[in-house]
């Protein structure tokens, strides 16, 4: 069974910027993601989603190494001064390998 190496970015956002994390991914090239709300905290509070605009939201994208690179440096970049985002990435090998 071939296993193909690609990344997986993950993303903590504020909910605000689902639409626009969706559209991002989309132009720098990932073919699809998992979207979900999550609750959490951190030094800075919590976050229970018991409102809309304390709603955070957990993106999941498996691409190539370049397009998971190029997208967190944009949303780095894009987002991370005005809005709480956190980001890592993970070595993943998927089957099916085209669909990513």
């Amino acid at each position: 069974m071939d296993k193909h190496p690609k990344k997986l970015l993950v993303i903590f956002a504020e909910a605000a910027l689902e639409k626009r994390l969706v559209q991002d991914a989309k132009k720098f090239g990932a073919h699809g993601y998992t979207i979900w709300d999550v609750r959490g905290g951190s030094d800075r509070g919590s976050r229970a989603g018991s409102w809309d605009n304390d709603r955070t939201i957990e993106m999941k994208t498996i691409c190539s190494p370049e397009v998971a690179d190029a997208l967190a440096a944009h949303l780095l970049a894009e987002y991370a001064e005005d809005f709480g985002l956190t980001l890592y990435f993970a070595d993943v090998q998927v089957l099916r390998s085209e669909k990513f």
